[in-house]
């Protein structure tokens, strides 16, 4: 059976692209759904663009009131039915209510060698700790932020003269091929983590 893919945004969206791009012939997913807290997110125009629903709902009159927010989120996805539901550079942290419901089901994708880094500003913690490697993971997402159990990561040395800036370019590089690759495995039922080189 076919596996419906709900795909969650913030911004401009390039990971959601990838994994749009993927789910094509054999593979055993399908997009049904890119949502984003804001309305002007770029991934929502190259969602429509790729033929995919879209739908957004904004966090700013919930101001305070992540419940309620998540609330409102929840109707667009209901309406879509996902069996998956892909974190794709969605910059807001969900409740245990939210995630509980949807355990198991629910990937994200990470810029740091997790369980290293979790949170914001990864590439210049680990220029600051002096890492000689950074990468990505992608993770199922539990009530604790990135602290679900791995299902893929990719590295990428560090490299003499390395920016905040120039690490995230190359990491990301990393985040288009690993979470296709955990997405269609995942989709496939299997959860053996994907360790690209």
């Amino acid at each position: 059976m076919t596996q419906r893919v709900a795909i969650l945004v913030s911004g401009g969206g390039s990971n959601m692209v990838r994994l749009v791009e993927s789910m094509t012939g054999d593979h055993p997913a399908r997009p049904v759904l890119v949502l984003s807290n804001d309305p002007e997110a770029g991934g929502l125009r190259r969602a429509a663009e790729m033929g995919v629903p879209t739908a957004a709902v904004s966090h700013k009159p919930f101001k305070g009131d992540r419940a309620a927010f998540e609330a409102a989120l929840s109707e667009p996805l209901a309406a879509a039915q996902p069996d998956i539901i892909c974190l794709a550079g969605f910059m807001r942290v969900l409740t245990e209510g939210f995630t509980r419901r949807w355990q198991g089901r629910m990937l994200n994708i990470h810029p740091s060698l997790l369980p290293k880094y979790r949170g914001l500003h990864t590439h210049a913690r680990a220029l600051e700790a002096g890492e000689t490697e950074a990468g990505c993971t992608v993770h199922e997402v539990t009530a604790e932020l990135d602290d679900g159990p791995l299902l893929g990561q990719a590295r990428v040395p560090i490299l003499p003269g390395d920016t905040p800036e120039t690490l995230a370019a190359r990491v990301l590089v990393e985040e288009h091929r690993l979470y296709p690759a955990v997405l269609r495995r995942f989709a496939a039922g299997d959860r053996t983590p994907v360790l690209l080189p």
